[in-house]
């Protein structure tokens, strides 16, 4: 865990348990609305194997969640990050970051390809992702926001399909 998580020690970022999914669910649905559903890295979550699920725990409290989700893009094996989410009273203190940072070294543990995401160039850039312009997600998507960091393989190019 990185300095700006530890800033408030009650704080610990954990392995998801079964019994979590209910918060989680509750806070994304928070963060995004029902509009999430819409979305294109949903058809990819709802179709690959979840490889890691981390919660931030304030006491008993979950206020942040993150999902690490098994992929391909062309044939280069990965993992799909999203989504990431923080409660609104948790926000800018530095833990969504600590969650990515979680996810990029269990990915790094795990020896895949790269982590692939859509999300914004400026947030994740700061983490070593780059612009992904060669993956091709299966649906509408900002191709400007599909951003790669790359662990065994360099910037993949072909479908992202689902690993189950």
């Amino acid at each position: 865990m990185t300095a700006a998580a530890l800033r408030n020690t009650s704080l610990a970022i954990t392995p998801e348990l079964p019994s979590d999914r209910a918060a989680v669910e509750a806070l994304v649905l928070a963060a995004f609305g029902p509009g999430r559903y819409a979305k294109t890295a949903e058809r990819i979550r709802e179709h690959a194997r979840m490889t890691l699920g981390l919660v931030a725990r304030d006491d008993d409290r979950i206020v942040g969640s993150v999902h690490l989700w098994a992929v391909k893009v062309g044939e280069v094996p990965a993992v799909f990050l999203g989504p990431i989410t923080v409660d609104a009273t948790c926000r800018k203190g530095g833990l969504g970051g600590d969650l990515v940072a979680a996810c990029i070294e269990a990915a790094r543990q795990d020896g895949v390809g790269g982590v692939l995401l859509v999300g914004d160039p400026p947030y994740f850039e700061r983490f070593g992702f780059l612009p992904a312009p060669e993956a091709v997600l299966p649906g509408p998507v900002d191709r400007r926001r599909v951003m790669w960091l790359p662990i065994t393989a360099s910037v993949p190019a072909g479908s992202v399909t689902p690993v189950a």
